[in-house]
């Protein structure tokens, strides 16, 4: 076994997550929140496991070790591992973050939690508790107690707290569990309570909760075991003390092998979190929405009417300057491993309208605490100021190219629906001068693009203003509300995006050579596209086939990456990515059979 693999699970109480492989090892996990230093980084550390020097991971071994299963509680981010040796010996490790409700306040510490639990025979195990800091410069140093180790982490100092002897742990001695054992890794303050039935209250409480969540969602009739998975892994993307969505818990899983497209996702993508809100709220899941909503109107806020970034920190940090972590060689060695992202320093134009779409439900939906009012709308215009300004400008497109512009398409569509919802959320509010101002100026745009980014040698709408360039946004037309199914410009266009960039069950984003050459990995957010555009265009049978496709490259825990290999469909890039979730919530919901069927 090799810690190389994307095949994980994740865990987490959007405060803090972690990624536990097949064999109970947690191999990523960042502290005091998921844009942290891992203190748990084997991930990216091309270690052994079988190595003895090897540090990043909390493991949990078994004496004499020759498989394992794995599954989540039902409906929860609660997981279970079960470890099965030679001589039939079993033992359940249970892990999970606390996520509870009290007082009217939810508990979610920075804090994990590990249940160990002989199941069959007479098993000996190991605990290897090696955290790293200084994103993999050092290992902590540690002092103990009775009851207790800390580990002095310059991220947070943390406190294990257990009923293991602690010389087991610290020693890494082999033992004889005969009975249930617990550890509670969190912040370096003692443990409130006695150990053993606190540690089950919140086990309990923590299924309860996850379990509550999930039965509020609206399912569709079909896949709906896919689609839960999907959006509690949505769910634990999101940090709740501020309502930002990271786009994938992970930095650096490289696109394609050894690529150098290598890049941390940790932190808040407008694009990427308009995109979750609009999948979760089709299921319901209308926290998530207004949690994100008081994020962005705290964004609105501090850009005054001015530039909004493309992604800031999960705190709400505008700055976020890139930089090589030279401890760590990287996934499977393919380095290298960046810590922040350069692309805070891009001008994206189509976050005004993200901004503005991902807004503008409040205005509509009765069932929020908080609906939209005057001020709020207000506030918006000036995202639809910026928009307006901006529709016809180059910048560096949603894939973020890093050395050249051009007047994306995308981007200016995104323009025209900021303006054009802006005109809806007036009449909803009565405004009727703002409404008509509004809308005179999606007019002025949609007719800038329809003529611009028209290309009469495609016979279809092009990537950028005055080209013959392709790329899979294009198919977001029809989702935005540009062009309707049965526009026979979308069907021409459609034609083109397939023709150029389809490769059997795979859609590329698209195929000219960027500032890393030409991509070599299918973005599977981009073959949800494609399922979708099948479907609209009345090619249902096989829009089927290929989601059924896509959901055979699932890993064991449900997930999805961000790129898959076009041979194989192994799975690449940072995970799990929220846009591929996003893409298989949104697939099931058009494709599944209603549930008048059942009835």
């Amino acid at each position: 076994m090799s810690w190389g693999t994307l095949d994980l699970a994740p865990i987490g109480n959007c405060t803090v997550s972690a990624l536990v492989d097949g064999q109970a090892s947690i191999v990523w996990a960042c502290l005091p929140r998921a844009d942290g230093d891992p203190v748990f980084s084997a991930l990216l550390g091309d270690a052994d496991p079988a190595a003895e020097e090897t540090g990043g991971h909390w493991s949990v071994d078994l004496a004499g070790f020759v498989g394992a299963r794995q599954a989540y509680v039902r409906n929860t981010a609660v997981l279970k591992t079960i470890l099965i040796s030679k001589d039939g010996d079993e033992v359940e490790v249970v892990d999970f973050a606390p996520r509870t409700q009290s007082s009217g306040r939810t508990y979610r510490p920075t804090a994990f939690v590990r249940v160990i639990r002989p199941l069959a025979g007479s098993p000996r195990i190991r605990i290897r508790l090696r955290p790293t800091t200084g994103w993999g410069a050092r290992t902590p140093e540690t002092t103990s107690g009775s009851n207790h180790i800390r580990y002095l982490s310059d991220a947070m100092p943390m406190r294990l707290t257990t009923d293991i002897p602690v010389g087991h742990v610290l020693d890494e001695r082999w033992h004889r569990l005969e009975g249930v054992r617990i550890l509670f890794l969190g912040p370096d303050e003692p443990f409130a309570g006695e150990l053993s039935p606190t540690v089950r209250t919140m086990f309990d409480a923590t299924v309860a909760e996850w379990q509550g969540w999930v039965r509020g969602l609206a399912l569709p009739l079909e896949w709906q075991t896919q689609v839960i998975r999907a959006a509690i892994a949505l769910k634990l993307c999101v940090f709740e003390e501020t309502g930002a969505i990271v786009a994938a818990l992970t930095s650096s899983i490289p696109e394609s092998p050894n690529s150098g497209r290598n890049w941390d996702y940790r932190y808040c993508w407008i694009r990427d979190a308009y995109y979750t809100v609009q999948a979760l709220n089709r299921l319901g899941a209308l926290d998530v929405l207004e949690n994100y909503l008081g994020f962005l109107r705290n964004i609105v806020d501090t850009a005054d009417g001015g530039h909004v970034q493309p992604l800031y920190g999960i705190g709400m940090e505008a700055s976020l300057p890139e930089r090589i972590a030279l401890d760590l060689p990287g996934y499977r060695g393919m380095g290298p491993v960046r810590v922040g992202n350069q692309a805070h320093e891009h001008l994206q134009h189509d976050v005004y309208g993200q901004v503005v779409l991902s807004s503008v439900q409040a205005f509509f939906d009765q069932r929020l605490f908080r609906p939209g009012v005057k001020a709020d709308f207000e506030a918006l215009e000036a995202m639809g100021n910026r928009a307006f300004e901006l529709h016809d400008q180059p910048d560096a497109g949603l894939w973020e190219f890093r050395t050249r512009a051009r007047i994306h398409t995308y981007s200016a569509l995104m323009c025209w629906a900021a303006c054009d919802r802006l005109g809806n959320a007036a009449g909803a509010l009565g405004l009727a001068d703002r409404q008509a101002h509004w809308n005179a100026r999606a007019a002025i745009i949609r007719e800038r693009i329809e003529k611009d980014a028209w290309s009469e040698p495609l016979g279809a709408f092009s990537a950028s203003f005055g080209t013959s360039e392709i790329d899979a946004s294009l198919l977001q037309m029809i989702d935005l509300k540009f062009l309707d199914a049965g526009d026979p410009r979308f069907a021409s266009t459609f034609a083109a995006v397939e023709g150029a960039l389809r490769r059997g069950d795979n859609m590329l984003r698209y195929i000219e050579p960027d500032d890393f050459g030409a991509p070599e990995t299918a973005f599977n957010f981009c073959t949800f596209w494609l399922i979708e555009a099948l479907h609209l265009s009345g090619r249902t049978a096989e829009a089927r086939t290929l989601f059924e496709a896509m959901l055979g490259r699932l890993t064991n825990s449900g997930l999805l990456s961000e790129d898959s290999d076009l041979a194989t469909g192994e799975l690449w890039g940072n995970f799990p990515q929220t846009y591929s979730l996003v893409g298989l919530i949104n697939c099931a919901g058009l494709l599944s059979k209603p549930w008048t069927s059942a009835r």
